[in-house]
């Protein structure tokens, strides 16, 4: 197929990737200890672990899991917020051969039900602030060892039991639990140091990865990322990277903010996997919508990258204490996991220098599948070209591809597609083309040059009169306005339209109402995109990463 997106390539970015010797994550992860030992890897609440701690650690984390009777292509739970105890227990995992099964931990026992039930895990590390969780769902699941961990349990005496005092005792943030056989962490790591770690062969076809969909489609599905997968995407995140991070200093260190959960595949992918392989240390940030948090934990520092969702990069630029952060070494600030809007493009521009480089993929492909070139200087509001190895292309219906400028489905091929959703053979097969394709679900344009563009998920289009609007184009308008915060669209059923615009608004602080938002429509919106019932909110329903959530509101 041609490929006309290659002329957009920044120099020096290869269109393929070079042949690579890691069979799995392990390898990454060993090959890092091995070189960086005495860098730092992560930052956290004043804690400098460096890549020899963090090699320590999950060797001795392997060995307990090993143990206790875990074995190779066993799937094991990680439910825990970004602290130092995530990324030892993924590399432990990885280094016994374990498959691993991304939690979030503001799952509900329902939810956590589902996914332990369904991924067969046997094993689960859980942070105690969520182990009422575990306790409430563990009776309905396969789970055999319950591993618990504390806030602290990675910082030094007396700053652990100071930290895990606070968050019990004074923020009351650990609710009851009955989990009697379960095992700290702590003790977990001591029992591992006296034991040996057997060696684990893995193959790249091989799962290293659970990871579930947020299940807005139906039912939550856990999509195989292989090793293959993953360390395919981490090298493709790496390549396309370089143009922005060649910037810095020469022979500083790659610093990255770690705000994207771990859990989530961008945060896992593009900021975990991808710092240790480069060598680079990340910023830890256990709740990113702790603003004020967050910023005082990034001060001081010198950091390079900024992986974020539209929400986070938005609160960020409009806090007043965000102008006491320095990021004049700021080069890459990669927006993913929801459409950037162009308001918040702007205000991100406005106060780091550094302009928002949008990216696009999905849980089903490690996520990374399209990027704007990473040196670019402004926002473009589209979702750029296909990174190395990577093929996209623009489907009707029937599976044939369109032409330029004709909006259809998007489909992703390329070594970062999973193998499948687990144990669900006719999902696969309802997403899988004949030819490599994965359908995505969403709705999107290639120009003539080789630039995508996203416009919406096939679900969340609204048909006005036989006319296609898409909620991301009303809402990335409505945001423009002064005194609007945050905006989301839906369907509602009209008996003379067949479907009509429904906008929930959070406002800004200022005084603006229904008329002032319907006016500022009617000079920026054609009449059939025209919202016909604006609600206001004090605030959107989100996931946990940060995504709004349309079908809550449609709920």
């Amino acid at each position: 197929m041609e490929r006309p997106w290659l002329a957009h390539y920044p120099e020096g970015v290869d269109a393929r990737l070079p042949e690579t010797s890691y069979r799995s994550l392990a390898d990454i992860f060993e090959e890092a200890f091995a070189s960086y030992r005495d860098r730092p890897a992560y930052f956290f609440m004043g804690l400098t672990m460096s890549f020899g701690e963090f090699d320590r650690l999950s060797r001795d984390f392997a060995a307990y899991l090993q143990s206790i009777g875990l074995k190779k292509g066993d799937r094991i739970g990680l439910m825990m917020p970004n602290v130092p105890q995530y990324p030892v227990a993924v590399a432990g995992a990885a280094r016994a051969g374990l498959t691993i099964v991304n939690t979030n931990p503001l799952y509900t026992p329902g939810e956590l039900t589902h996914q332990m039930k369904d991924s067969g895990a046997r094993a689960i590390v859980v942070l105690e602030n969520m182990a009422a969780t575990v306790a409430a769902a563990r009776a309905k699941t396969d789970l055999e060892h319950v591993i618990v961990t504390t806030m602290g349990d990675c910082l030094p005496r007396p700053k652990r039991w100071i930290v895990n005092f606070v968050v019990r005792r004074v923020k009351k943030m650990v609710p009851a639990f009955d989990l009697p056989d379960a095992i700290p962490f702590s003790k977990a790591l001591a029992k591992g140091k006296d034991l040996k770690l057997a060696p684990v062969t893995v193959a790249p076809e091989d799962a290293a990865v659970l990871q579930y969909t947020g299940g807005t489609t139906g039912v939550s599905k856990g999509a195989m990322l292989t090793h293959a997968n993953i360390v395919a995407n981490v090298l493709q995140s790496e390549m396309w990277n370089e143009p922005a991070l060649r910037q810095r200093a020469e022979g500083e260190q790659t610093i990255t903010v770690c705000a994207l959960p771990i859990y989530h595949v961008f945060g896992f992918t593009v900021n975990m996997m991808l710092s240790v392989r480069t060598g680079g240390a990340s910023i830890l940030i256990p709740n990113p919508r702790d603003i004020p948090a967050t910023l005082e934990a990034i001060k001081g520092f010198r950091f390079h990258s900024f992986p974020a969702v539209n929400t986070l990069f938005n609160a960020i630029a409009r806090h007043p204490d965000a102008k006491t952060v320095d990021w004049s070494s700021l080069k890459l600030s990669v927006g993913g996991g929801m459409a950037v809007q162009a308001g918040t493009a702007e205000r991100w521009k406005a106060l780091t220098g550094c302009a928002i480089c949008e990216g696009y993929g999905l849980t089903e492909t490690s996520p990374s599948a399209c990027c704007n070139p990473t040196n670019s200087t402004e926002y473009t509001g589209t979702i750029g070209v296909p990174i190395p190895s990577t093929d996209l292309a623009i489907l009707d219906e029937e599976g044939h591809h369109l032409k330029p400028g004709e909006p259809g489905e998007v489909a992703i091929r390329g070594p970062q597609v999973m193998a499948g959703y687990w144990n669900r053979p006719k999902d696969t097969a309802a997403v899988m083309a004949a030819d490599g394709f994965f359908r995505t679900g969403d709705i999107g344009v290639m120009d003539e040059t080789g630039v995508f563009r996203i416009v919406d998920r096939k679900k969340d289009m609204i048909n006005v009169s036989g006319f296609n609007v898409y909620p991301n184009e009303v809402e990335d308008v409505v945001t423009q306005m002064p005194g609007v915060l945050e905006a989301a669209a839906i369907a509602i059923p009209d008996e003379n339209s067949g479907e009509a615009v429904k906008l929930f608004v959070v406002r800004d602080g200022e005084e603006i109402g229904e008329d002032d938002i319907k006016a500022y429509c009617r000079e920026n919106l054609t009449g059939y995109k025209r919202p016909r019932v604006i609600v206001f909110r004090d605030e959107l329903p989100k996931s946990a990463v940060g995504k709004v959530l349309r079908r809550e509101l449609r709920d």
